[in-house]
């Protein structure tokens, strides 16, 4: 080989490289999965018998699963999805590009709603909230049973699929509102410090058409400490 033929081949083999390279990045970058489906912290069968080991089984490891899928299937139409804190962005949606708005909006939204509602139960936990949770409750609405009475209302008023929340508003007040399909608190410049999901897929198996009776039965697997803590956070 001469000096040019060898010159030749030293360029191309450069050029290889970084094409190599820049192709390896790319395979790295598709493969990756930025969103996870987060554990649920305790057993399917631990909520019984207030929520069925089944239903636990189908709405974590499939309905939430699928809003992950969805995510780390898309994420490259708006890669900020998997950068940006999530609070940010549905907070914001007006800011997220238009192609890919309601993508974000339900399946973010569904990610961030289950996520929370799954730190929100626990089995064994107590029976009620203490401390300034409880202050704040009495305050607002009167006592616990007039609280959770309007959560009741709000969950059984939401016309097919949505939630019912326990909030603080932007006036750093407790409230109770509704929202549809998987929009979360912060669209409405909120923040949670309950939710229950009245979505069928939660309830169906157990209590059938029965809404107001799955409410009802869900306050016994609340984690009061976690919703103090998300108080503490929404008034800080």
């Amino acid at each position: 080989m001469n000096r040019r033929d060898t010159l030749k081949f030293l360029a191309g083999a450069t050029a290889f490289a970084g094409t190599a390279g820049m192709l390896g990045r790319g395979i790295a970058f598709a493969q990756a999965k930025p969103f996870t489906l987060p554990p649920l912290g305790y057993a399917n069968e631990a909520l019984e018998p207030h929520i069925d080991a089944k239903t636990m089984q189908i709405h974590h490891d499939n309905h939430h699963a699928a809003y992950v899928n969805n995510l780390n299937n898309n994420v490259d139409k708006w890669p900020e999805m998997a950068t940006k804190p999530v609070d940010e962005i549905l907070s914001n949606l007006a800011a997220v590009p238009e192609g890919v708005r309601g993508l974000v909006r339900n399946n973010l939204g569904g990610h961030w709603n289950h996520t929370f509602f799954w730190e929100l139960m626990t089995p064994g936990g107590a029976k009620a909230p203490a401390g300034d949770l409880k202050s704040a409750i009495d305050g607002a609405f009167g006592d616990f049973d007039k609280m959770k009475a309007a959560v009741k209302s709000a969950g059984l008023g939401r016309f097919g699929s949505g939630w019912a929340w326990l909030v603080v508003g932007k006036d750093k007040k407790l409230a109770v509102i509704s929202s549809a399909n998987q929009d979360s608190p912060q669209m409405e410049g909120a923040k949670g410090v309950i939710g229950v999901d009245v979505w069928e897929h939660a309830y169906y198996l157990k209590h059938q058409y029965k809404r107001g009776d799955y409410i009802d039965t869900w306050w016994n697997v609340v984690n009061w400490d976690k919703a103090a803590d998300n108080f503490k956070k929404a008034t800080a």
